[in-house]
C-alpha cells in the first residue's frame, strides 16, 4: 500500500501535484499533526482516498461540536487503533508538554496513562490478528530518535513504549524539522520498526 504522509509544513506545491496525478497510486493519506485541517481536506478532495491523522500541539483541542476542530472527512485516531486494506494502525497524538496551557500537550507521565489506554485494544489485535499493531502514527517522535534537545522538541517515552510493546512495522511522526537543518537521518530502525520523520512530507510503500 502507499501512502502520502504529511506534516507541520503546509506543501502547496503538493495541490499541483496531485492535479497532475502524481499521487495517483496513493491509497491512504497519513497526517502526523501541526497542519492546518483545510490542507488537509482538499488533499482528501484531490485524492480521494482516507484520511487518518493525530493533533500536533499547534492544533487545537478536538470538539464535536466545532468544525474547526477536525479535518472533515478524516479520522482522528489519536488512542485510537483501526483496521484498513489488511494493515492495523493506531495513533497518538500530541508532544511534551512546554507550556501550561498548551494544547495537546503532555508529561512525560500523562502521555504514558494515554498510552496505557490503549493496550486493551492491542491485546485484542495480537488475540484476532496475531500482532498488535503494523503502523502507528504519532506527532512526537521518540524520545531520544529524532527528537531534539530543546523542551519543546523532546521526545515522549510513551512513544518508546508503544514501540516496545505493540512492535510495529512502521512509526511516522513529525514535530522535529531535520530536513530543514540536515542534522539528523529521517528514518531509523528500532528492533522491527522503521521510525520515519515524513517532514512536510513523504511517498511511503508499506507492506507486511
Amino acid at each position: 500500500m502507499k501512502i502520502l504522509a504529511v506534516s507541520d509544513e503546509v506543501v502547496e506545491r503538493l495541490y499541483s501535484l496531485c492535479n497532475n496525478g502524481h499521487f495517483s497510486d496513493v491509497e491512504l493519506i497519513i497526517g502526523c499533526g501541526d497542519l492546518p485541517y483545510p490542507y488537509l481536506e482538499t488533499l482528501i478532495t484531490f485524492l480521494n482516498v482516507p484520511l487518518m491523522y493525530v493533533p500536533g500541539n499547534h492544533d487545537p483541542d478536538y470538539d464535536p461540536a466545532q468544525t474547526i476542530t477536525y479535518a472533515e472527512g478524516g479520522s482522528n485516531l489519536d488512542l485510537k487503533l483501526v483496521r484498513y486494506k489488511r494493515f492495523l494502525i493506531g495513533g497518538f497524538g500530541g508532544c511534551i508538554r512546554y507550556r501550561p496551557d498548551g494544547a495537546n500537550q503532555y508529561t512525560q507521565t500523562e502521555a504514558y496513562i494515554r498510552a496505557f489506554r490503549m493496550l486493551p485494544r492491542l491485546l485484542v489485535n495480537r488475540i484476532h490478528y496475531g500482532r498488535s499493531l503494523d503502523i502507528l502514527i504519532s506527532h512526537s517522535p521518540p524520545f531520544g530518535i529524532h527528537d531534539d534537545d530543546t523542551r519543546a522538541h523532546e521526545g515522549l517515552k510513551a512513544i518508546n513504549w508503544l514501540i516496545r510493546v505493540a512492535k510495529p512495522r512502521y512509526h511516522f511522526h513529525g514535530h522535529t524539522h531535520f530536513q530543514r537543518r540536515n542534522l539528523s537521518p529521517s528514518e531509523t530502525i528500532q528492533g522491527i520498526t522503521k521510525i520515519i520523520n515524513v517532514f512536510p512530507y513523504k511517498v511511503i510503500e508499506v507492506s507486511h
